[in-house]
């Protein structure tokens, strides 16, 4: 069925070449020589300094990039900003990696204590609705 619906399409009969979803043709490129001058290709974008703030001096300091705030020029580019921002955002999730592994290990070496001491989440959730219910059982006496 689409074969004939190509084939007697509108445009295959003005002599328009069917190609899938598409029907716009191909614009072709001519090269001007216009009497333009040629410049050199520009580097992308980069402004041409930042003024870090205090916490992003702190962020250097603490990088190892300069030793003191006070060593800190009053305007930086953006890529060493940003490289100290990546490697404080890097110490971040490792400091957050190990701290989640030791609390695991913590906390399986509480719940073997705790088993030792024949303590489970099970006896401690009887006695409290044990509890529980002896309340509304004197709130009914009542």
């Amino acid at each position: 069925m689409n074969f004939v619906r190509s084939r007697l399409s509108v445009g295959s009969l003005l002599g328009q070449r069917v190609r899938g979803m598409c029907n716009k043709l191909p614009e072709v490129k001519t090269e001007s020589s216009s009497a333009a001058p040629a410049q050199e290709p520009r580097p992308s974008f980069r402004p041409p300094g930042y003024k870090p703030s205090n916490m992003d001096k702190k962020m250097l300091v603490w990088t190892g990039r300069f030793k003191s705030a006070e060593q800190i020029p009053e305007t930086l580019s953006y890529e060493t900003i940003d490289s100290a921002r990546n490697k404080i955002r890097v110490k971040a999730a490792y400091m957050m990696m190990v701290l989640t592994l030791g609390a695991c290990v913590l906390m399986v070496i509480m719940g073997k204590k705790a088993a030792g001491r024949n303590e489970s989440l099970t006896a401690y959730n009887l006695e409290k609705k044990a509890k529980w219910r002896e309340e509304i059982e004197k709130e009914k006496a009542q």
